[in-house]
C-alpha cells in the first residue's frame, strides 16, 4: 500500500505545481487554495509511504513523478519546448524511478 500512497502523492504534486504556475506569485486566490489543499494531501500521502519506504527512495520517486508530470503539463499547456534531449532526460528519470522500485526491498 505504501507504493500506492507514494504514487498518489506524486500525482497530487503535479496538481499543486500546476496551480503554482497559475497563482501568479500567490496573487490569485483559487490557485493558492488548490496549492494549499493539494500540497497538504500530497505531503500526507508521502508521509504514509515513508513509514515503509526508505527516505531517499520515497523522496526521489515523489519528486520524479512530480517532475515528469510537470514537464508533460508544461509541454501540453504552456508551450514548453520539446527536444530529443528533454525527452531523453525524462525517460532517464522514469528509468531511475523504476530502478528505485525494483531495487528497494
Amino acid at each position: 500500500m505504501a507504493w500506492v500512497y507514494l504514487l498518489l502523492a506524486g500525482l497530487v504534486e503535479i496538481i499543486w505545481t500546476t496551480a503554482l504556475k497559475y497563482s501568479n506569485g500567490f496573487t490569485r486566490i483559487i490557485p493558492v487554495v488548490i496549492i494549499l489543499v493539494s500540497g497538504s494531501v500530497s505531503l500526507y500521502w508521502l508521509s504514509l509511504a515513508m513509514k515503509s519506504i526508505p527516505l531517499g527512495t520515497s523522496c526521489a520517486v515523489w519528486t520524479g513523478i512530480g517532475s515528469i508530470g510537470a514537464a508533460i503539463i508544461g509541454i501540453m499547456f504552456f508551450n514548453d519546448p520539446v527536444s530529443f534531449g528533454r525527452l531523453l532526460s525524462l525517460t532517464l528519470v522514469i528509468l531511475g524511478i523504476v530502478g528505485l522500485k525494483v531495487f528497494t526491498k
